[in-house]
């Protein structure tokens, strides 16, 4: 059993877990704010029934993506700590203001909302919302710019062993990092498919089952029928805005790591007016195409080149100059570093090109079908009626939000798959980045725990999520603030 990939499989398995309860946290969040808007300035019931509704579907998520992220701080430290020794200086500061201002935002101001549904002032109350949503995405912010650097590492230098930032200048040349630019407005986004998905299924669902029963509880109808055209809504247009970051997110990916834009597309040779592969089919060694199909000039138009580095040129170029950009500099941290790895590190720059190739794929193919079913779900609602109960129609409504769930998981596959061999591009190979201590016997272990525990959480997380969608919108009283100090808080959900 090798460590390495031991310690690799159990990062992935977390994160990947982990990470499909941030979209819905992100935009969710931000989502029920919008609908309590609707009820502060309407005072119609039924956005307050949606907003509750909603806030609880996202609470059940909230609570399991806190408890599921803990576990990533612990991995950087046991299985990673030389990754951790090496980076620490420049992660130091993004992970400090992500616990202590966005974390801080998001949980102090979530409580006052959850508990301060009678105690507060409505306007003070809807704040509290807005400030706990902006705090999910200031999180994002400083999470992606750490990951970001691992793509393209500026603003530092290599000293004392390790990369360290280049004073104030080096940090905020980290938070202007071109490829942080475009990945933060296509996660955001890509986050806002999902949970607009989400909206606009459970509303199209409980649609079905009112056409289906013949009667509705007084006032269900509609706020159904917001919920779903309001979800779909955000879907469709947050996908625009997907594709338009994601274009740019190609073109910053080819100047920045050759190799994985080669990769993405099973790009062997350098091509000039390349073609994007629809489908194609290497050799064993990987080397080669045996077949293929393709769309001519395609990929020269996606990375913004008309020549396309081919993955046995940039091996045969690294061998020779090392780990390169597209334009042939590197960062200043990659040519500090450059000796330091060519002395003590044998690298082989192609990353696993089948999965690279797939999970591009997977991740473009899926987000498309999701914005199909939610341009099909406006269609059947329109003019104010009723979908058709039925397996297609159900089958549909958990797709829509499952499908950019899913894809927004195959974009982070690639994305960091798509890096290999290097845990920081061009710089430290993941190969050196595992803690000598551990043994592969204690990484097994504790990756058969984790999974387990993980698999319990994710059953308990489905059976929560959904009994509370099955149940519907809730009975609401007028909401009155407290004017005894005194009086007990309650949980509102």
């Amino acid at each position: 059993m090798d460590p390495v990939i031991l310690a690799r499989w159990q990062f992935g398995i977390t994160t990947v877990y982990h990470y499909l309860f941030v979209p819905i946290t992100i935009a969710m969040s931000m989502l029920v704010a919008v609908m309590q808007t609707f009820w502060v300035r309407t005072g119609k019931d039924a956005y307050l029934r949606l907003t509750k509704f909603f806030g609880k579907l996202f609470l059940i998520n909230f609570a399991l993506g806190v408890v599921t992220g803990i576990v990533q701080e612990f991995q950087f430290g046991m299985n990673w700590s030389e990754y951790s020794r090496f980076v620490g200086d420049v992660f130091g500061a993004p992970l400090a203001l992500e616990a202590l201002l966005a974390f801080f935002l998001e949980s102090t101001f979530l409580g006052l909302w959850i508990f301060g549904w009678d105690k507060l002032p409505k306007w003070l109350h809807l704040l509290s919302i807005y400030m706990a949503a902006i705090g999910t995405m200031l999180s994002a912010v400083f999470i992606l710019a750490a990951n970001s650097w691992m793509q393209h590492p500026v603003g530092t230098t290599f000293n004392n062993g390790r990369a360290e930032l280049d004073g104030v200048e080096g940090f905020l040349e980290v938070l202007s990092n071109p490829v942080f630019l475009v990945t933060f407005p296509h996660v955001i986004l890509g986050a806002y498919m999902v949970a607009g998905g989400l909206l606009a299924a459970i509303g199209g669902w409980h649609l079905a089952k009112i056409r289906r029963d013949g009667e509705a509880r007084e006032g269900d109808t509609q706020p159904y029928r917001f919920a779903t055209k309001f979800g779909a809504w955000v879907l469709l247009v947050a996908s625009v805005g997907v594709i338009i970051s994601g274009d740019l997110q190609s073109k910053i990916m080819t100047e920045v790591q050759p190799m994985k834009m080669a990769a993405a597309e099973g790009l062997f040779n350098t091509t000039e007016d390349a073609p994007f592969s629809i489908i194609t089919i290497g050799n064993l060694e990987g080397t080669e195409e045996v077949f293929a199909v393709k769309v001519p000039g395609l990929l020269s138009l996606l990375s913004g080149h008309d020549e396309v580095k081919g993955i046995n040129d940039l091996r045969a170029e690294y061998q020779e100059k090392g780990f390169q950009r597209f334009d042939e500099t590197k960062t200043l941290l990659q040519q500090e570093y450059a000796a330091e790895l060519k002395a003590n590190y044998d690298v082989d720059p192609m990353p696993n090109v089948p999965i690279s190739y797939w999970t591009f794929r997977l991740m473009i193919g899926l987000g498309f079908i999701g914005i199909a079913i939610a341009a099909f779900t406006l269609w059947t609602v329109r003019k104010d009626r009723l979908p058709k109960p039925g397996r297609l129609w159900t089958g549909l409504m958990f797709a829509m939000p499952l499908l950019p769930l899913f894809a927004n998981s195959f974009g982070w596959i690639f994305t960091e798959m798509g890096r290999q061999p290097w845990i920081v591009a061009g710089v430290l190979p993941t190969q050196a980045a595992v803690s000598p201590s551990v043994t592969a016997g204690e990484m097994l272990f504790s990756l058969i725990v984790f999974t387990l525990l993980y698999g319990g959480l994710a059953v308990l997380e489905v059976w929560l999520f959904l009994k509370y969608a099955r149940a519907g919108l809730p009975e609401v009283a007028p909401v009155e603030v407290q004017t005894d100090s005194d009086a007990p808080m309650s949980f509102a959900y």
